[in-house]
This record gives structure tokens, sequence and C-alpha cells, in this order.
């Protein structure tokens, strides 16, 4: 699933940066204002809490975090996958306080927003193999960061 629109896909690094630094600027005090209760809540059986969410764009965080600096030094470089049901599970992202998931997002996020900012633009075109998936360009992979963040971002507000 591809989490951006195509139309972003030439969209400079700079930009995808500064875009991922006010996306995540802006949902911190929308984060913090939700309650340690809300936060906890899962919205149905078998669906992730906003704790359990959140948690989720941490380890995307630090997962993406490796693709983004990796990828510059090789070329067609085949990286693993991860499962994040498993990933979500074993950190009991449910049994931490609401307030320290939230600064560990906003900080993790603000550090790739300088990171993507700062990659050369003659890195954009440079492919990797992420799991068993296609070969998608590190342009993709920034622009998908920020999309896939985005779209959690939605479920996490948009649950009652």
């Amino acid at each position: 699933m591809q989490y951006y629109d195509s139309s972003l896909a030439e969209q400079t690094f700079a930009v995808t940066g500064a875009s991922l630094r006010q996306e995540v600027d802006t949902a911190d005090p929308r984060l913090r204002a939700l309650s340690e209760t809300r936060a906890a809540s899962s919205p149905a059986p078998a669906k992730w809490s906003p704790k359990e969410i959140l948690g989720h764009l941490i380890d995307s965080a630090a997962n993406n975090h490796q693709r983004f600096v990796r990828v510059q030094a090789d070329s067609d470089l085949s990286l693993s996958g991860y499962a994040q049901d498993f990933w979500v599970d074993t950190q009991r992202y449910s049994d931490r306080a609401w307030s320290e998931l939230i600064d560990l997002w906003h900080s993790y996020n603000r550090h790739l927003a300088h990171v993507i900012a700062n990659i050369p633009e003659a890195k954009g075109g440079v492919h990797c193999r992420i799991a068993a998936g296609t070969p998608v360009t590190l342009r993709h992979v920034a622009l998908d960061y920020v999309g896939h963040l985005q779209h959690h971002l939605r479920q996490i507000f948009r649950q009652p």
C-alpha cells in the first residue's frame, strides 16, 4: 500500500522533511489532549489503541531511520521488513505512560525530519527493496513514511 499521493513524487527532501516536522508539531498538542484512559482504549477487539498506534509509529521511525541512512550508502540495498504486531505486543506500549510515548515519538520524528531534509537530492533515485517488495526509490521511502504517519494519526484522532 502506498501512503502518499503520487503527485508528490518529485517533492524535494527539504520539503518532505519540513512536512514531517510540521505534521509532528501540529499533532503533538492534539495527542497530549487525549486522556490516559482514552489513549489506552482500543476501539474494537484486535484493534490497536492510540498508545499502540503511536508505539507502531515509533517502531516505524526506528525501522525507517535505518533505511534513510543506509540507502544513501548502498544502491540496490535489500532491507528486512518487520512484524508490526509482534513489535507492538513485545514492547507493551499499552503499559507505558501516554506522555512518555508522545515525547519519544515527537523527538524521534523531529530528528527524522532533519535527516530527511538533509538527504542529497542526487540520492532520491537510489533503489532499495524492503522485505519481498518491489524495488522503490529513497524518495518513495521518505514520502511514504510521512504518508504512513499521517494515516495513523488520522486513526488516532477519529477514534471515539
